[in-house]
């Protein structure tokens, strides 16, 4: 029999901590979220659309055409102002950044760390990347393999005559 969390009894959680579940909760009580279509609508108004899904993630599932990568290791330090190793886009904290993750969980904690920098205007897009192809919106991709030289017959050096 495979073991589990489900089989195993839950640690006794430290005193003051909180579940991922309601850390998320909280983080989303303070965004305005988007669907994918006000989402959209923003995006083509000037709002940035930030993706920070892995690469992995983008070339198997596809991207936003335009919108800026930016990967969830290094948020914070791009779109701080203060920071030396921000990002040119990160001119002020009244930039509208919208974060984009494949199903819209991730999205929420970043925007929310985005919120503690400064930048009262970051959010999320409910669903993520997931809901905004659902939704018929901009999308390319994914990202086939580079297999072409799986593709290719070996070359063994002899041919059949």
């Amino acid at each position: 029999m495979q073991v589990t969390a489900e089989h195993c009894p839950a640690p006794v959680p430290p005193a003051g901590s909180r579940g991922i579940d309601e850390i998320l909760a909280a983080a989303r009580t303070r965004l305005h979220r988007l669907d994918p279509e006000r989402a959209h609508l923003a995006y083509r108004a000037g709002a940035l659309l930030v993706d920070i899904r892995p690469a992995a993630q983008r070339a198997a599932h596809g991207v936003v055409p335009g919108s800026l990568t930016v990967e969830r290791n290094v948020l914070e330090w791009r779109f701080d102002p203060r920071c030396a190793a921000r990002l040119p886009q990160a001119v002020d904290y009244d930039v509208p950044v919208m974060i984009l993750c494949q199903e819209g969980y991730t999205s929420s904690l970043a925007a929310a760390a985005l919120q503690d920098v400064g930048l009262h205007r970051a959010t999320d897009v409910i669903g993520g990347f997931a809901a905004w192809r659902i939704a018929g919106l901009p999308a390319l991709g994914p990202t086939p393999l580079h297999t072409s030289a799986l593709a290719s017959p070996v070359n063994t050096g002899w041919a059949r005559r």
